[in-house]
């Protein structure tokens, strides 16, 4: 059975953010699933370049320019042929990820929300073999620029996996995790689209191994609240998650 440790009371204030060094780095491959991001997408690649140089995108079916952005930053580009859907994507880069040696795998948004001031932080509780799974939530660390509307939707999430899924947790619908290597090769995502948020914490629930939350800290810009998830979404999410667990 998995263990969850997680402190409510620990704020992004009180967690020094540590380093990596760069033979650790090296190991690590950052998963970024890309959908029309041509506008954001370089400037994250860059931003994690300059420490992390293993950087996976995967090119869901774009129409724009991504993937030929993502091979200009410096990434190496994965591309669907048809928008698949975040979840595939993510399970794309994954099992490319393993295939190269990562030793650890961080998947990581393409639209700017995430800071790769955050990635050590995630690395180094599975480094310590505290356990082998990070996830990110910005309800313990810190989160900028948030609509109220979007913060109750987060909030009933939470509220939804705790009942549903029996995991606590503070944070469900949050891209920013990390996984040891025997971690990521356990993790089977099956839910193409945004639903696949909640079936994998019902993997990382049921893979046997030892997972915990840490605080991140997510930037809401216009361009991001522009491209997430609104209300009508949110339902047809839970309607896949629920129409899956009664089917399988």
């Amino acid at each position: 059975m998995a263990t969850v440790q997680s402190n409510p009371d620990v704020s992004a204030e009180s967690t020094a953010a540590p380093s990596l060094p760069p033979e650790v780095r090296e190991k690590v491959y950052i998963v970024i699933p890309a959908y029309n991001e041509g506008e954001k997408v370089g400037t994250v690649i860059e931003e994690v370049r300059a420490l992390y140089p293993n950087v996976v995108v995967v090119d869901d079916g774009s129409k724009d320019e991504s993937a030929a952005i993502s091979a200009r930053a410096g990434a190496k580009v994965l591309r669907h042929a048809i928008n698949r859907g975040q979840g595939a994507a993510l399970q794309t880069g994954i099992d490319f990820a393993i295939l190269q040696g990562a030793e650890f795998v961080v998947t990581f948004d393409s639209d700017g929300q995430h800071r790769i001031e955050d990635i050590p932080v995630l690395i180094a509780p599975i480094l310590e073999g505290k356990w082998d799974i990070s996830l990110g939530s910005r309800f313990l660390g810190g989160v900028e620029n948030i609509k109220l509307s979007r913060k109750w939707l987060l909030r009933l999430g939470v509220l939804f996996t705790r009942i549903v899924s029996r995991v606590k947790i503070t944070d469900t619908h949050n891209g920013l995790r990390a996984f040891s290597r025997r971690a990521a090769q356990r993790i089977q995502i099956t839910l193409d689209r945004m639903a696949h948020a909640s079936e994998l914490i019902d993997q990382v629930r049921d893979c046997g191994l030892p997972y915990g939350e840490v605080p991140v800290h997510i930037r809401y810009t216009d361009y991001s609240k522009a491209k997430g998830q609104s209300s009508a979404g949110a339902f047809k999410i839970i309607f896949h998650y629920l129409f899956k667990r009664m089917t399988s």
